[in-house]
C-alpha cells in the first residue's frame, strides 16, 4: 500500500540520517506502525532505525512514552503537546542508540473528529538530542488510507528539514 514516491523519500531519508550519524525511532498513533514499516522495508535500515512504538491508546502513549495525563486531559490526544511527549518519550525509551525521533498523532478517519478537530486534524513532532523541539498540526483531505499516507509524507519531509537545518548550523 506504499506508493513509490513515499519509498524514494524514506530512501532520501536514509541517506540523510547515515551521513549526519543519526538513528531514529518513531512514535506513531493514528498512522499504525505504517512509516515504521515503510522505513524497515529498505535493506539496511538497522543501521539508522532503532525503534517503532505504536501507541494507539491514550494508556499506551502513558505506558509506553511516559506521555502525561495531564497533557492527555487538557490538550487531548491530537495536540502539538502530547505528539512532543510522545517524540522525547520514544528518544528516552529507545535502546539509547536513537538521537533522533519524530512523532504522529492524529484523526484518519472515517468518524472520531469534532469541530475543533475534524478528521484529518494531525499533529507532529520532531526532537533531536539535545535540542528544542519541533512540532506542527496539519488538516489533511481524503479517506482514511490518504490521510495516513499524507502523515507519513509529512512526518518524513519533516525529519529531512530538520537534518538540513542542523547541517547548516
Amino acid at each position: 500500500m506504499v506508493n513509490d514516491a513515499l519509498l524514494a523519500l524514506a530512501n532520501t531519508l536514509a541517506k540523510v540520517l547515515i551521513s549526519n550519524k543519526r538513528v531514529l525511532t518513531l512514535a506513531e498513533s493514528c498512522t499504525g506502525g505504517l512509516a515504521s514499516g515503510l522505513l524497515t522495508a529498505l535493506p539496511g535500515s538497522s543501521a539508522w532505525f532503532d525503534s517503532g512504538y505504536i501507541t494507539y491508546s491514550n494508556q499506551a502513549k502513558v505506558d509506553m512514552l511516559g506521555v502525561s495525563k495531564d497533557t492527555l486531559e487538557k490538550f487531548g490526544a491530537v495536540s502539538e503537546e502530547t505528539a512532543a511527549e510522545m517524540a522525547i518519550g520514544a528518544l528516552n525509551h529507545s535502546t539509547g542508540r536513537a538521537n533522533i525521533a519524530a512523532s504522529i498523532t492524529g484523526i484518519a478517519g472515517p468518524s472520531g473528529g469534532s469541530k475543533e478537530k475534524p478528521v484529518g486534524t494531525v499533529c507532529f513532532a520532531w526532537a533531536i538530542s539535545n535540542q528544542p523541539v519541533t512540532t506542527q498540526t496539519k488538516l489533511f483531505q481524503g479517506n482514511r488510507h490518504e490521510i495516513r499516507q499524507q502523515s507519513i509524507e509529512t512526518l518524513l519531509n519533516g525529519l529531512l528539514t530538520i537534518q538540513k537545518t542542523l547541517s547548516q548550523d
